[in-house]
């Protein structure tokens, strides 16, 4: 710290903080607008989103690809209403995000201003820490309070409330300046003890049949590395969560795909599913072994020794009791390598040979079994047409991102991941409607030299299709696919196996988003026939411009869950 004289404002030291974190890129609609101004006037880029939901979901999307805190920020009020949403969504995956929410004047509290509401309240279900501003001498250190907050342990969203009057107001005493950086993600390394280390080291060495399930928890602590050098050395066969994907490169002997709930007829899982559920070992990483990454906790054999590695302690042991291996996932897993280096492992390596051949046979019948929908070249087009066209620019670092529901199951459960490392970006937290395109929009920014592409139905596109005038506006080249099938797919699915009809919402009116996204200066175009999609794709992609491509899809078909097992064998 140096010991300075101030006059600036207090929006002024926000921004300069701001800088000092390294946040180039702001998610805002002008509001708080000294601190938009501030930011702008020292080089930090202005995202203007359309929609006040859509915000924190780019903040969300940014963070997620850059390794850096997303920052967003809203106006008191609805505006600020409008974020939970997504922050609730960044709390349940993991995610980093700083919320600058404006609020009413200090002395006008309590007395029914102008949009005044007890915004602390607000946010304190959907953010790990929630403070107001209230002293000029403090605002560094609140600013700083946050990024820590956001960055440390297991990640999350917060929301610092900045009083409108204090923004306008100078600092005038004595300023202790901080200088650290806070805005990269972990802020902290934490590893178990060696003795819980060496613990895993030997299950691990005498387990017959393990298995590791990684969840998103490896992308959030760069783990991807280190699980691919304990894939090799302990000869492990990989399962991934949703979340998941892209921790482990899917074309690599050992690397068993998506598991969770894609285990219904024609999926992957449902030839895989049996190594999990034969396992005498599960190692499970970074995954809070929620519902639908564990298939409604049924997949791990009560029987099985688990070992719980996760940055925090509260997930470990909530769903399984686990050997309890407390830290993030890089420095853990190294520590755990480095552990079974010095260790005999016949077991692992005299094994290795059969689990390789029978992985091979898993995804081999799972070809089989999915090449009629992926070759079909009949319409409206199946979506496994659609991934098998993305499939190859998957070998360009091409990012994926998909909406909630269908779009989610589709990307996860067709794509076959290339490289330890890649990424699929997927709501998943809780899996709202509409995050699809605001996601792409924050990794584009965050990644802007690497292709990103977002799968969308036309359910969760009508969420957010205003944010086509933003990436057109900005140039952000991003390609929207929308799925369009003319209903809420698993709305009508679901409803149909629990109470053998479905509700009237179920079904729209037909509706030209091509057009709409025309109407907004985005290249667009609409996809009838399945031999122009690989056209339409290349020539999205390699504009480098907004793009958008319409596929007329199946509304009969739906992803392989096991929620539908029954319907589906019964067709």
């Amino acid at each position: 710290m140096t010991l300075t004289m101030s006059n600036e404002t207090v929006a002024e030291c926000i921004a300069k903080a701001l800088k000092r974190h390294g946040v180039d890129a702001l998610f805002a609609q002008s509001l708080p607008s000294a601190v938009v101004l501030a930011a702008e006037a020292i080089g930090i880029r202005q995202i203007a989103y359309r929609q006040e939901n859509m915000g924190g979901a780019m903040a969300d999307g940014y963070a997620r690809i850059s390794g850096k805190v997303g920052v967003v920020a809203a106006q008191n009020g609805p505006a600020a209403t409008l974020l939970v949403a997504p922050l609730a969504e960044a709390l349940k995956a993991s995610i980093p995000i700083v919320a600058l929410v404006q609020d009413v004047e200090r002395d006008q509290t309590d007395k029914n201003a102008f949009q005044d509401l007890d915004q602390i309240a607000l946010f304190q279900s959907c953010t790990k820490w929630v403070r107001r501003l209230q002293v000029e001498e403090r605002v560094e250190d609140y600013v700083d309070a946050a990024f820590t907050a956001a960055t440390s342990g297991r990640p999350g969203p917060v929301a610092l409330l900045l009083p409108a009057d204090l923004l306008r107001a100078e600092i005038k005493h004595p300023q202790r300046r901080r200088t650290a950086n806070l805005g990269v993600w972990p802020v902290d390394r934490m590893r178990p003890d060696d003795g819980a280390v060496r613990q895993a080291a030997d299950w691990i060495c005498e387990a017959e049949n393990p298995v590791v399930l990684a969840g998103g928890g490896v992308h959030a602590g760069e783990g991807a590395a280190a699980l691919a050098r304990l894939q090799d050395v302990a000869s492990l066969p990989i399962f991934t969560t949703n979340m998941g994907k892209g921790v482990v490169d899917e074309h690599h002997p050992l690397s068993a795909g998506v598991l969770g709930s894609l285990t219904g007829p024609k999926s992957l899982g449902t030839f895989t599913r049996k190594l999990v559920e034969t396992a005498d070992l599960a190692v499970l990483v970074g995954t809070r072994t929620n519902q639908n990454g564990t298939d409604n906790w049924r997949q791990i054999s009560p029987s099985a020794r688990i070992i719980h590695i996760d940055v925090d302690p509260n997930e470990i042991g909530r769903n399984y009791e686990a050997l309890r291996l407390v830290g993030d996932a890089a420095t853990t897993l190294d520590a755990l390598v480095a552990a079974l280096s010095s260790r005999e492992l016949h077991k692992r390596v005299g094994g290795r040979n059969r689990v390789e051949r029978e992985i091979a046979s898993c995804w081999a019948k799972f070809e089989d079994a999915r090449r009629s929908f992926y070759e079909a070249s009949g319409s409206p087009i199946r979506p496994e047409r659609v991934m098998r066209e993305l499939q190859p620019w998957l070998e360009r670092k091409l990012t994926v991102v998909a909406d909630a529901s269908y779009s989610s199951m589709w990307v996860v459960g067709q794509l076959r991941g290339q490289r330890a490392g890649a990424r699929f970006i997927t709501p998943r937290g809780l899996a709202g409607l509409g995050w699809g395109l605001p996601l792409a929009i924050g990794a584009k920014l965050a990644r802007p030299e690497s292709p990103v592409v977002a799968v969308v139905g036309d359910g969760g596109f009508a969420h957010s299709w205003a944010e086509i005038e933003t990436i057109v506006r900005l140039s952000i080249p991003v390609t929207i696919i929308v799925l369009n099938n003319g209903i809420l797919g698993f709305q009508r699915d679901a409803e149909t196996v629990k109470f053998g009809r479905f509700t009237t919402a179920c079904h729209f009116s037909p509706v030209d988003h091509a057009a709409i996204a025309r109407a907004c200066g985005c290249d667009a175009t609409h996809v009838s026939d399945p031999a122009l999609l690989a056209s339409a794709i290349e020539s999205a992609i390699g504009s480098q411009r907004p793009s958008l491509i319409e596929v007329i899809t199946d509304p009969e078909a739906h992803p392989p869950l096991s929620l539908f097992a029954g319907m589906d064998e019964a067709a």
